[in-house]
């Protein structure tokens, strides 16, 4: 499989992107991957990029977009932080990824059993991890069917803040860039969320 070229990158709709990610993870399920020459693709990528997708993830070492989504050099922007979170240098990288790139598809990537949203879950203040996890308690607010053990431990309570957290950090992409809202608006690019089962490799898209 070769890379994506400026033409080939080009004529991709949004939807398409996205369904190129579904299907490389029904691949991945289903532990077939696309045949790659990742020389080649070394390559080819050497004298410049078009990825089709930016996609936040976790920093979690089995979440890796790449692979979860059977991707190549140069297909995708991964951005990767802990918790999946939104900060203003996060936005400016999808800024740059759709509008100035091209890529047509932004992907808010959470997963299960995630650490720091349990971290979050249980207040933990420890060093410069403590804002990192303060960014999460809108999600924990948002979670309001849980009256009791909202912590850690209750992993539904965890299931529903992760889920949330995907939704409020792809509400916060359209509330604090107005150029991916706009972009987003004239359908030059479409932005999702998705949660990663660290148990099966499936990925569900909220579209």
């Amino acid at each position: 499989m070769r890379t994506h070229t400026k033409e080939t990158q080009n004529i991709l709709t949004p939807e398409h992107a996205l369904d190129i990610l579904k299907e490389g993870n029904a691949r991945f399920v289903n532990n077939i991957k696309s045949h790659r020459n990742l020389l080649q693709q070394v390559n080819e990528t050497s004298t410049g990029q078009f990825p089709f997708a930016a996609i936040l993830s976790c920093i979690d070492s089995r979440t890796s977009a790449e692979l979860i989504f059977d991707q190549g050099l140069g297909d995708v922007f991964s951005i990767r932080i802990a918790g999946n979170i939104l900060n203003e240098d996060i936005l400016g990288s999808m800024e740059f990824a759709c509008k100035i790139a091209g890529s047509k598809l932004i992907v808010v990537l959470g997963h299960t059993k995630c650490g720091a949203i349990e971290g979050a879950c249980n207040n933990i203040v420890m060093g410069n991890i403590t804002g990192l996890l303060k960014k999460i308690q809108p999600a924990i607010a948002r979670e309001t069917q849980t009256k009791e053990n909202r912590n850690g431990n209750n992993k539904l309570f965890v299931h529903n803040v992760t889920v949330n957290n995907v939704f409020v950090a792809a509400q916060k992409i359209k509330e604090q860039s107005s150029i991916l809202k706009e972009l987003e608006e004239d359908g030059q690019i479409k932005i999702v969320g998705g949660l990663y089962d660290l148990d099966t490799g499936y990925v569900t898209f909220y579209e």
